[in-house]
């Protein structure tokens, strides 16, 4: 046993709060010292009296394993000759009142399997990356198509026997399927370490540990490894916000409240029963910043979705009683000027990353440049335009005349951030139902309804995201505890509604016009907006070249609308690119059949119109004859149903195969 040696300079500037990779420093670290291979440990705690080393290795007593406080310093080392990979450790630390407490390690890169909570000495390096194509080729996401599959690893897939499928299972199985179904991206809910299954991992004991839970962190390299060679990006969710109070976690780390404020008016999450980080602390800071870019150096990341920012940005969230900041406002300023900080590091070294505001207030300038005064997050979940959605949709019809606000009124902010339009997790658990299941009718109605609320999104400006299950027809609402409701695939119905997502995901893929200018008002403008009567909208979406345009028209009525006409900007022969209505995709047939031609008959303010025959509950896509790749040509190239996911399944294992032959 060994006093550790830490760089002086890296010690000054995490306590400066701007050592931005502090895990480095940090945690428990194989290193050579005075010539001697073995670990070194390194903990904050500038209020304990005592801080000593307990593991498997010494029975769990520490009394020979001491750390050593640095001079003028919080910070504890211990150095520990010839220990290895694998070793279970805690902290024990005596605090300034004599009380004794096991915490683990804050920056623990590897921790127990659930409900045991001990950190496991762990060394990332050493594992072959082999994306090195996806690494190179990430480009700024705003001129790109961004469409996200939220996936819940613990309950996408159960085994049999109720237990979880691995990051390896999960890269042979869950990676194809995004790819086959056309998403650009998988987003995860939180799989930093936390103790409690339920808080779905939004209540965290370890910023810098992939949950033990589906296996070890180079089980989860492979997972990402595998997403990025199949061209398919992973985001994280990740939660700066608060964290759990079980005791070996980060509450009152060293005997007094070390992370979190030390006033629970500002401090305590009553909502959620966690505790809000200080981020007036330096040490907070750095410990912070430093898990952001830990996922995106060592783990090759793509992006991170910041959950609940609102509560970061306003003391008042979700509480009657709160304190106010030195000017008298309920803003917290510390935190303001951290999600500053942690935007500009992040995009200082990954300007291609994806970085997304969980921010349901109207706070101002979410998405815009931290220079110019905003946030600096270059994505923003659009919670109006969810809510207003939702709360549409689920009406019955005959009341949705008076309602036909709650889908014009987003689009007059539509442009005001950059937006992803968010079906997530939130909207689908808790007695809200699933999204099928939100439609009003019959139970033919209902996959009517999701068929024409899926097809308003993908045209709708914005990036897109839908929660598993959402994709084919998941009919009770998410179960975090069993894996999804796959059976439903043996009924025709869900198979179609599979087929449908399926299909306009790769429609979107394909369709400029659907994505490269989705944060301008030159995307997108109203054709008309005011037949609320019939409860029909109709949209133009304009890519950057003339003519890159597509008409939508929703028909949110269970009533057939014939003769109906629309105005067009532009001459000529109009296909239907896609008809919600299709047999194919379980509706009832019905279309105008053909092309429509454009007569020089002014309407909507347009020089030109057609008329067309709207199927009851529907979205219809039109797109100028010329290039025209409607939804029955991506089906005759792609395939349907098990046919492509079978065919899809073969050229993931074909690729493997030839991998490993090249390999071997």
């Amino acid at each position: 046993m060994l006093t550790a040696t830490l760089p002086p300079n890296d010690v000054f500037l995490f306590h400066e709060g701007t050592l931005y990779r502090s895990y480095r420093m940090m945690g428990a670290h194989r290193v050579e010292q005075d010539g001697k291979i073995g670990v070194r440990f390194t903990v904050w705690a500038p209020n304990a009296r005592q801080v000593r080393l307990v593991s498997d290795k010494n029975g769990w007593d520490g009394t020979y394993d001491a750390l050593s406080r640095m001079e003028d310093s919080g910070l504890w080392t211990l150095f520990i000759e010839g220990m290895g990979e694998g070793t279970l450790y805690k902290y024990e630390i005596t605090s300034q009142s004599g009380e004794v407490f096991l915490k683990s390690d804050p920056y623990a890169f590897e921790c127990e399997v659930k409900p045991k909570t001990a950190s496991v000495t762990s060394f990332l390096d050493g594992y072959a990356w082999r994306d090195q194509k996806w690494m190179k080729g990430r480009k700024r996401p705003y001129e790109r198509p961004l469409n996200i599959y939220e996936v819940h690893l613990g309950s996408w897939k159960r085994h049999e026997d109720g237990s979880y499928y691995t990051y390896r299972e999960l890269a042979e199985e869950l990676v194809p399927y995004v790819v086959e179904m056309g998403y650009t991206h998988i987003e995860i809910m939180p799989i930093t370490e936390h103790p409690y299954d339920k808080s779905w991992g939004y209540q965290a004991t370890g910023y810098f540990a992939a949950t033990s839970r589906y296996g070890s962190p180079k089980d989860f390299m492979y997972f990402v490894d595998e997403c990025h060679r199949l061209g398919i990006g992973v985001l994280l969710d990740w939660v700066p916000a608060h964290f759990t109070k079980d005791a070996h976690g980060l509450r009152q780390f060293d005997g007094t409240a070390l992370y979190e404020h030390a006033d629970p008016l500002i401090s305590e999450k009553p909502g959620w029963g966690t505790l809000g980080f200080d981020y007036s602390k330096p040490e907070v800071r750095s410990f912070l910043i430093s898990s952001a870019l830990f996922w995106m150096d060592v783990y090759h990341i793509d992006g991170l979705r910041v959950d609940a920012v609102t509560s970061m940005l306003l003391r008042d969230f979700d509480r009657t009683e709160w304190r106010p900041h030195e000017q008298g406002g309920r803003e917290d300023l510390s935190a303001v000027l951290f999600i500053q900080n942690l935007n500009r590091e992040v995009f200082a070294h990954y300007p291609e990353a994806l970085m997304m505001a969980e921010e349901s207030s109207s706070w101002p300038g979410v998405t815009a440049s931290v220079e110019s005064g905003g946030l600096g997050f270059n994505y923003k979940w659009n919670m109006g335009w969810m809510n207003d959605t939702l709360k549409y949709v689920e009406l019955n019809p005959i009341y949705r005349a008076a309602n036909q606000s709650l889908l014009t009124f987003p689009i007059a902010y539509a442009f005001e951030e950059n937006y992803t339009l968010p079906l997530s997790h939130d909207e689908v658990v808790h007695g809200k139902k699933s999204l099928l299941n939100k439609m009003p009718g019959s139970y033919e109605q209902k996959f009517a309804g999701l068929r024409t609320l899926l097809g308003y999104m993908m045209s709708s400006p914005g990036k897109k995201l839908l929660f598993m299950g959402g994709e084919f027809g998941q009919f009770i609402e998410w179960k975090d505890e069993e894996g999804l409701d796959w059976l439903l695939l043996d009924y025709e119905k869900h198979r179609q509604m599979q087929h449908y997502t399926r299909t306009i995901n790769h429609l979107y893929l394909k369709e400029k016009s659907l994505w490269q200018a989705d944060h301008s008002w030159n995307g997108y403008s109203w054709i008309d907006h005011q037949d609320h009567i019939q409860n029909i909208i109709v949209y133009l979406r304009q890519g950057k070249a003339r003519g890159e345009q597509i008409i939508v028209i929703c028909n949110f009525a269970p009533v057939q609308r014939n003769q109906y006409r629309i105005g067009v900007p532009m001459s000529g022969s109009y296909l239907e690119l896609l008809n919600s209505d299709a047999a194919e995709f379980g509706g009832e047939g019905i279309s105008s059949g053909g092309s429509l031609k454009a007569e020089r008959i002014p309407w909507h303010n347009q020089r030109f119109s057609l008329e067309l025959t709207m199927p009851p509950m529907s979205v219809i896509w039109l797109k100028r004859e010329k290039g025209v790749r409607t939804a029955s040509k991506i089906k005759a190239e792609a395939g349907s149903g098990k046919e492509a996911e079978s065919k899809a399944a073969e050229s993931v294992k074909s690729r493997r195969r030839k991998r490993l032959t090249a390999e071997a």
